[in-house]
């Protein structure tokens, strides 16, 4: 009986796009809880967003389901979605050895995995064919924020994760890195900052508070009922939030 053939496999019209994969190729996931609905429909709206609040409420994910369909859509004016956050508490990446790829490698294996669940594929080996795809017509690129200085980003989508771990100075950095034809989203809650200084840990609540002021920009706070790991993570996560452990900065 002869294998199914692979999603995977792309006809010739494709491959003489630009991008060869496409949309065809996503899962349709639709939104799990009444937040991620909300952030569903400012995006649809075209707006930018903060995706603010607990941990485990798919905040980065939806994030970037919504980025990718959209850039891999034929009629889309975004040509990549960029991945970017702090790669290490003391930012000073550029004196680790390696290339930024090697440097940021560690750091990529979530979202890999993250997009993995986005893609219908047979087998593993198939998806790392079509991430590395990704990858190289840049549909999808992984940037620290020690290497955006002097760069404007242009016909992108812009996902700033983890954002509580980034200071005042940085995040404005990002922001004004956002080029013509682009917008940006940040992902991320500031009770789960990884900051020291206090001056350091309060700037995300500053930062956020310029962003409310934008009509271009739209937050959408996630809560506990947001939760959508199960079993043993999301009890320990409620748990956590009912004793008080996430506090305000």
């Amino acid at each position: 009986m002869p294998r199914k053939k692979s999603p995977t496999t792309l006809s010739t019209k494709q491959m003489k796009r630009s991008k060869p994969i496409n949309t065809s190729l996503m899962r349709n996931i639709e939104p799990l809880t009444e937040n991620q609905e909300k952030l569903w429909e400012e995006y649809a709206k075209g707006q930018n967003l903060i995706a603010y609040g607990a941990a485990g409420t798919g905040k980065t994910f939806c994030l970037v389901y919504n980025a990718l369909k959209e850039v891999l859509s034929e009629d889309s004016p975004y040509e990549k979605v960029y991945l970017v956050r702090s790669l290490v508490a003391t930012r000073e990446i550029g004196f680790l050895p390696g290339t930024h790829d090697d440097k940021s490698f560690l750091y990529q294996i979530p979202y890999k995995n993250m997009v993995k669940h986005m893609f219908s594929m047979y087998t593993d080996k198939e998806f790392d064919t079509l991430y590395d795809d990704l990858q190289r017509q840049e549909t999808i690129s992984f940037w620290s924020t020690s290497f955006l200085r002097g760069t404007t980003l242009d016909n992108a989508i812009v996902i700033v994760d983890e954002f509580q771990n980034l200071n005042f100075h940085e995040l404005d950095s990002i922001i004004t890195r956002v080029g013509e034809n682009s917008k940006i989203m940040f992902a991320g809650d500031a009770t789960q900052t990884d900051l020291q200084k206090v001056t350091e840990r309060t700037g995300i609540l500053d930062f956020m508070q310029i962003l409310e002021g934008m009509p271009e920009m739209s937050k959408i706070e996630f809560n506990i009922e947001d939760i959508v790991r199960s079993g043993l993570v999301r009890s320990y996560l409620v748990s956590k939030i009912n004793q008080g452990y996430n506090e305000k900065v």
